[in-house]
């Protein structure tokens, strides 16, 4: 069984109910089909009759729920709400009923705050920004976590590193150049999202271009300082640093760079120095080993709000669905 197979088949047992509230985009519906046949999770699907008539064309949707936000029997009680949620802002009635009616994803996380849905994934068709802003205003962080971040679970076919090829990368999608502080935190995050996935031992790996004092430079001291502070901080979990990446996944070069590591040669999570690096390497592995990447999925967030790459396809937001339904529990 692939392993996404195995991730829908979690979710399927614990049925969440996750909201898609880009009704715009036919891969939207595309997906909301396959999840529902699948009984991976319960789907509802923001959209107006006129998004639904033109997107959701020729597809069964009769076992998903569609709200449209503009005619809503909810609408006044979110208003109210939010308005109240943000009122510390500024925010007003006038405001927060126009945000609700034009920006979904706003309607999206006031159900997730008000316990009408358990998740919510979108992004195919916005960016990041506009996707975790409502969140993190709505729905905040989740307590005792100090930033929000974001993974890849990265699935290499036919690879003997990782854990038979599974990863998580981070941050590939969120933090754009992390201080040690937050980078030891994205590293217990990620360490914690692969536990979640996997059911296996993280072994996690702080990536540079160094590896244990190979090169001298400011960017190999900040990773040093992250792997001390997440050791200090969670001495239960496996991290090192700083590894190259062949010295994190490869045995043989791992054990020649850095004899005595309990990590080197065998990384299952390997955590980038900073958004550049992150997002060209997953996407590296995505088109040239033709591995799954399912994401960026979030992580520090109260309750799972996830996004999606622009290029993903149905099949992809099928993946993350499931993945968000998981993160639920």
């Amino acid at each position: 069984m692939a392993f996404i197979d195995t991730i829908k088949a979690r979710a399927k047992a614990c049925k969440k109910t996750i909201v898609l509230p880009e009704g715009m985009d036919r891969r939207t519906w595309e997906a909301a089909v396959t999840v529902v046949n699948e009984e991976i999770a319960d789907i509802i699907v923001l959209a107006t009759d006129e998004q639904v008539a033109e997107n959701a064309k020729g597809l069964d949707i009769g076992k998903i729920k569609v709200i449209n936000p503009l005619n809503s029997p909810e609408l006044e009680a979110y208003t109210a709400a939010l308005t109240e949620l943000r009122k510390a802002k500024g925010m007003t009635e006038e405001e927060a009923k126009r945000l609700l009616t034009t920006d979904f994803m706003y309607y999206a996380c006031m159900m997730v705050k008000m316990n009408a849905a358990d998740g919510v994934v979108s992004g195919a068709c916005h960016s990041t920004a506009n996707t975790l802003r409502p969140s993190l205003q709505i729905v905040k962080t989740k307590p005792g976590t100090k930033l929000v971040s974001a993974f890849f679970l990265m699935v290499v076919n036919n690879c003997e590193f990782g854990e038979d090829g599974i990863f998580v990368f981070g941050d590939c999608g969120l933090e754009q150049n992390p201080d040690p502080e937050k980078l030891a935190a994205i590293a217990i995050s990620s360490a914690e999202s692969f536990k979640l996935l996997t059911g296996k031992e993280p072994k996690v790996a702080l990536l540079s271009h160094s590896t244990k004092g190979s090169a001298k430079h400011p960017d190999v001291d900040k990773v040093v300082e992250a792997v001390r502070i997440a050791k200090e901080l969670r001495p239960d979990l496996t991290i090192d640093g700083e590894l190259q990446a062949d010295a994190a996944i490869v045995p043989s070069i791992g054990a020649s760079k850095a004899p005595g590591s309990d990590v080197a040669g065998q990384a299952n999570v390997l955590i980038f120095p900073d958004l550049d690096a992150g997002n060209i390497g997953y996407k590296l592995v995505q088109r040239l080993a033709k591995a799954e990447a399912y994401g960026p999925v979030t992580q520090g967030i109260a309750k799972p709000v996830n996004d999606l790459s622009r290029g993903c396809s149905a099949e992809d937001i099928v993946g993350v669905v499931a993945i968000t339904a998981l993160q639920c529990e």
